[in-house]
């Protein structure tokens, strides 16, 4: 009986130590996947920097820094799905007026989006305008579920056309450009697609052109800020994920030379921009009096806007100018803009409103800091507090191309030069 009783406590023990040993041991497996996760998105999120320019008709680069080098391509992977569209209205298996079915996969992506509704239709045309200027991730998706029958199939068809083309080192994973690990190309590859997608569909290139897009009755702006800001710029496409940073592919046409420029990895858009002009102006042939940058043409502001949580300013646009000015004079152009979205009774909807106006123009304000501060006004002798929130140094197209996005999803925004700053 006691034997009996002192096997069922031992049997007891041991069962009691194996459930508690196994809860330990799925903890550190639990702990350790945690750890490595943390670790490859550190090494995920580091964006790196390459840039490549190359004159298409000479065939000569002019400059390579880690031209070579893989990257997160983001948006710019949509020039590759834009050239399959072009390659299949070419072979005339559909055309301009041919309507993609919108499927519930394409409207769950992220933004920057369209807001397609499931079960609604896109024609071609369309879809090719808003992956221009909007850069729609839904309607990426509703391309490559078209025209591949599913996004893994369309991607894969992506590759094979790829390395047709000559790029080696890229491979894709979707329509888009959001992120994923296998999704790479690099800056020689993305100007080979630049100058290919051009020389085999010139006419349907010029779309790159378009600097605005009206959908649904709402105004979507492109986001590539050198079309109408640096002579003789056609085209192509920007892309921005945190992995990647600030990417962008130009092509500008002078005096029958056309350069391609790409930039990955910029930290901000307008850094990104400058740098890629002072690349391009470097390997221009150009006389000294020849203009290189004119100043951008103000954005028409829309007829009414929504209501704010400050105190009106009047803003005078400035008269349309089609003075050019020489880069090397740049400081007399105020191209140091910031935009402001509102004042809140808190910090935290300050924050909220931040992070949604970065959700809705993420290749513009993703990576941008908004500068939050404290201020006061008087309401009926009361004093109050307010946050205000500001993104700051924008260049003047910019800052008006993002309040214009950001007014037609009803948020808040005027546009201001950096010597209202302080106001």
């Amino acid at each position: 009986m006691f034997k009996n009783f002192i096997y069922k406590v031992s049997v007891h023990f041991f069962l009691l130590f194996q459930k508690y040993s196994l809860l330990y041991f799925k903890k550190i497996i639990f702990f350790s996947i945690c750890f490595l996760t943390i670790l490859n998105f550190t090494k995920y999120a580091n964006a790196k920097y390459a840039s490549f320019i190359i004159n298409e008709n000479t065939k000569r680069i002019y400059h390579n820094t880690n031209g070579d080098t893989r990257n997160y391509p983001a948006s710019l992977t949509k020039i590759m799905t834009l050239y399959m569209i072009f390659d299949a209205l070419k072979s005339k298996k559909i055309s301009m007026n041919t309507n993609f079915k919108v499927s519930k996969r394409a409207t769950n992506q992220p933004p920057s989006k369209l807001k397609l509704t499931y079960g609604s239709k896109i024609t071609v045309k369309n879809a090719i305008l808003a992956l221009i200027t909007k850069s729609a991730n839904d309607v990426a998706t509703v391309v490559a579920e078209n025209l591949g029958k599913s996004e893994r199939n369309f991607a894969r068809m992506m590759t094979r056309k790829a390395r047709k083309l000559g790029m080696d080192r890229t491979t894709f994973k979707n329509a888009s450009g959001l992120p994923n690990r296998g999704q790479l190309s690099t800056a020689r590859d993305m100007a080979t697609l630049g100058i290919a997608i051009r020389k085999n569909h010139p006419n349907l290139f010029k779309l790159f052109k378009t600097k605005s897009f009206i959908y649904k009755g709402i105004k979507y702006t492109n986001h590539n800020n050198l079309l109408g800001s640096y002579s003789g710029t056609d085209g192509i496409k920007t892309g921005y994920t945190n992995a990647s940073g600030f990417n962008l592919v130009a092509s500008v046409e002078r005096n029958g030379q056309r350069i391609i420029g790409v930039v990955f990895g910029g930290k901000k858009a307008r850094s990104r921009d400058r740098h890629m002009i002072k690349l391009l102006n470097k390997y221009f042939k150009t006389s000294p009096s020849k203009p290189l940058v004119r100043l951008a043409k103000p954005s028409e502001l829309p007829k009414s806007r929504p209501k704010i949580n400050i105190a009106k300013k009047n803003i005078k646009n400035p008269k349309n100018s089609s003075k050019f000015v020489n880069l090397s004079k740049t400081t007399n152009v105020n191209d140091d803009w910031f935009i402001q979205i509102g004042a809140f009774k808190n910090r935290l909807n300050a924050h909220k409103a931040a992070r949604h106006a970065r959700n809705i123009v993420p290749e513009q304000l993703g990576n941008l800091p908004a500068s939050l501060t404290k201020i006061t006004r008087t309401n009926n002798n009361n004093l109050l507090y307010l946050w205000r929130v500001r993104f700051v140094e924008l260049a003047e197209n910019q800052a008006r191309s993002v309040c214009a996005e950001l007014w037609t999803s009803g948020l808040s925004c005027i546009p201001l030069p950096s010597t209202n700053n302080n106001s």
